[in-house]
């Protein structure tokens, strides 16, 4: 082999072993740059997937009268939210509202009446916010359900009450009303006033009291009572003899409000649910029962 075919293989075998190194080198840079685009990539679903799974007790605060159609909407809820598990308070408005301002865990709450409501809404003026209470989360408040006053009597109507006007004159033996602090007994005073009955009802001995829309149902449904006067949808669910049905301006229009509560421990669940109350499943419920959705033509 001459001399120059020697030098021309050491020259060939140094470009190879640059070449070489070159590649190598820059195999060594590209690595460490995928496997950061890796972790870029994958890091923020990790902790966006685990937040959003997270188990949340969400506690709602609801009016007595809407027992039946939110235990059904539980059941849809856990399927929607499997990671969200609903705990209700059910009694009257004006206990529930107590309790809130006592300082009771709370994250919606569902009034049967606009006062109840307005007591806790720091946005409220003073003539329906005496205090000044601040509870309702600004911008979560909805008109959610609208309900209708009705008339019932027990199975068989023994006393023969066939409408409103039957408890003028001799009237029943005996009349069912809520207590005046809960929104179905607000409804009825307010009728019986208009209809200038209330004082003699009262003089008489022939109203007898619930403390919740419940009671009232019950007192009818043992006929304790020959008449009461509830909401449509307790009557439904109860199965009860419904005789009349307050007529437009004999009481306000019987709105259920719905709202967070700033004092809750999980907002963004609360207005997550909110949301849910008026989507179509939850509608189909709420009509069944006797509802209707609040501002519904």
């Amino acid at each position: 082999m001459g001399r120059k075919t020697e030098e021309k293989i050491k020259r060939t075998a140094i470009v190879l072993a640059l070449v070489f190194l070159t590649v190598f080198l820059a195999g060594c840079q590209r690595g460490p740059e995928n496997t950061t685009a890796d972790v870029e990539v994958s890091w923020p679903a990790g902790p966006a997937q685990t937040e959003t799974a997270q188990e949340t007790e969400l506690i709602v605060f609801a009016a007595a009268s809407m027992t039946e159609t939110l235990t059904e909407i539980q059941k849809l809820y856990s399927q929607a939210a499997p990671h969200v598990t609903l705990v209700f308070n059910f009694d009257s408005s004006g206990t529930l509202k107590t309790q809130i301002e006592e300082g009771a865990l709370c994250d919606v709450f569902i009034s049967a009446a606009q006062k109840q409501m307005d007591q806790l809404d720091g946005a409220k003026a003073k003539d329906v916010n005496p205090q000044g209470l601040d509870f309702v989360l600004e911008g979560s408040r909805i008109d959610l359900l609208e309900n209708k006053v009705v008339l019932v009597v027990p199975e068989g109507n023994p006393a023969e009450i066939h409408s409103f006007d039957d408890l003028a004159g001799d009237g029943p033996a005996r009349i069912c009303l809520g207590n005046d602090d809960v929104p179905v007994g607000q409804y009825s005073t307010e009728m019986l006033s208009g209809m200038g009955i209330l004082d003699r009802l009262e003089a008489d001995g022939k109203i007898t009291y619930g403390s919740n829309v419940k009671e009232v149902t019950t007192q009818v449904s043992e006929a304790v009572v020959d008449c009461g006067i509830i909401y449509a949808t307790d009557a439904c669910a109860a199965g009860l003899t419904v005789v009349d049905e307050a007529a437009p301006g004999m009481c306000r229009p019987v709105i259920y409000p719905a709202a967070v509560l700033k004092s809750g421990a999980s907002l963004e669940e609360a207005r997550a649910f909110l949301e849910y109350l008026e989507t179509p499943p939850c509608r189909a419920v709420f009509e069944e029962a006797g509802f209707s959705m609040a501002g519904q033509e």
